[in-house]
Formats: C-alpha cells, sequence, structure tokens
C-alpha cells in the first residue's frame, strides 16, 4: 500500500529505540524523511542518517528548549508534517503509591507529558500555517486500564490520551490531524530489557523474568506480546493519507488485552 510520503518530513521523538526507532524506519521505508530526535545516536539510527533519510538532532527532550529545536530542524527543511510523540519510559513501582517520591512524578511528567505537550506546541504554527499537518501521540493501553504496578504512567498516560482528543477538536478545522495509539505490552528493553518490568519484577517478587513477562499477556485472546513493528504500522497508517479522514480516535493495538467496550 503507497502511504503517499515521499515529499513529507516527520518529527519522531525518542527515537534511537524502541517504538521511536521502529517508527522511524517505517516512515522512511514509506519514503518520508525523518527529524530525529533523542539523546543518543543508536547504530541502526546512525545507518539511516549516512543514507540521507534522517536528520538527526540529539538533545534531552525533558528540557524545555529541546522540542523547540528538534521542530526547527523539521522547519528549515519546509515544514512538518507529521509528529509523533512517542518518547517515554516507565518504571515499575512494586512499593506501590507511597513509594512514589515527589522526583519520580516529577520525572514521568516531564519525560511523558511535557515532551509531548513541548514538541507539539512547535509543530503546530506551521502545520496550521500551511492548512495541513498529522500529530500522532504515543499512548498506552493504561491510560484507561490503571495498574498500581505503574501508576505514575498510568496518570502521563491518561493526560496525553485526553491532550490529543481535546487537540482533535481544536486543530481539525484549521486541517490538522490529531490522533493517538495505546499499545498493549510491546516487545522492547521497556519490557524485556535488562532494567525492564520483567527483569525488575523479577527480582522484586523471586519470579523468573520470563514468567513475568508471560503473564502480561498470557490472558489476551491472542497470548503475545506487540512488536515494535507493528505498532510503527499503525502510526504510518494513522499517518498517511489513507488515514485521512480520522481525527480524535485512540486506536489500541493489545493482542486483545481490552476487552471491554469504552
Amino acid at each position: 500500500m503507497d502511504m503517499e510520503m515521499g515529499d513529507r518530513t516527520a518529527v519522531v521523538t525518542g527515537a534511537s529505540k524502541g517504538i521511536g526507532l521502529a517508527v522511524t524506519l517505517a516512515l522512511t521505508g514509506a519514503g518520508a524523511h525523518v527529524v530525529a530526535g533523542s539523546r543518543s545516536l543508536s547504530d541502526e539510527l546512525g545507518e539511516l542518517v549516512e543514507a540521507g533519510k534522517v536528520t538527526f538532532v540529539r538533545g534531552d527532550l525533558t528540557e524545555p528548549s529541546g522540542p523547540a529545536e528538534l521542530v526547527e530542524a523539521a522547519v528549515k527543511r519546509g515544514g512538518v508534517d507529521i509528529l509523533v510523540n512517542s518518547v517515554g519510559a516507565v518504571t515499575p513501582r512494586p512499593d506501590g503509591f507511597l513509594g512514589i517520591t515527589e522526583d519520580d512524578w516529577n520525572t514521568s511528567w516531564a519525560l511523558g507529558f511535557m515532551t509531548a505537550v513541548r514538541t507539539t506546541r512547535a509543530a503546530v504554527p506551521d502545520m496550521v500555517g500551511r492548512g495541513a499537518g498529522v500529530i500522532v501521540m504515543v499512548g498506552s493501553v493504561n491510560a484507561f486500564l490503571p495498574d498500581p504496578l505503574v501508576l505514575d504512567y498510568s496518570a502521563v498516560k491518561a493526560a496525553l490520551t485526553n491532550l490529543a482528543k481535546s487537540l482533535s477538536k481544536e486543530l481539525g478545522p484549521r486541517g490538522v490531524r490529531v490522533v493517538s495509539v495505546s499499545p498493549g505490552p510491546v516487545a522492547t528493553d521497556l519490557w524485556l530489557g535488562e532494567s525492564g518490568m520483567a527483569q525488575t519484577m523479577s527480582r522484586a517478587t523471586g519470579r523468573p523474568a520470563e514468567d513475568v513477562a508471560a503473564s502480561a499477556v498470557g490472558d489476551t485472546p491472542l497470548g503475545r506480546f506487540t512488536t515494535p513493528e507493528q505498532v510503527a504500522d499503525l502510526v504510518t497508517f494513522l499517518a498517511g493519507e489513507r488515514a485521512a479522514n480520522i481525527t480524535g480516535a485512540d486506536v489500541t493495538i493489545d493482542a486483545g488485552l481490552i476487552t471491554t467496550m469504552r
């Protein structure tokens, strides 16, 4: 399927690994040029830079100036056609609510929500000025499936999903679409890495990490993790012209984890 992105410029946050890297690969594979923001340049992202498919902007997106600098690099290329807010992280909270410190809350909010607010705020004037653009927020099923094990993460993702819906109402009449995607457990380092959810809970409970991981998806109809590439393909579709009449929607990709109507 032709995504018609041959002349598009996309901004992707958190582009060096995980879902952000997969989205960058998918968008460049569809013909877009990606302005990629991250603290570090991974080997895979570096290959895309060398191939001329990616412009890399190194920086800390939790700093107030970071998002504006990232977007400015895309504006200099001619404008921001697509913005994918994918940067994020999760820290398991086995000690519960009272174990989440003030600094923990501030860190989660700054990375998971304020980076998206600032990057979007920087990109919207260019999009509105041209009367076109697509913003995709990468959320989580935890936005509407709150989990005390990731309490602060759940709250932040709920705010991000709410922001996408509100923005879609404001920006739709001005030619800009806003959508969100809500993955369930994804096979990235966030879940399966050395410091990921499975290993962290294994150390806290004594259960084997593979059992912790299996239990996360064991009760879903499909019984498996979502891959970063599957999330990226969904994001690419939503960002393309084939989805030109989709705005304000939140699309789950979770192996059937959410079983209720909402």
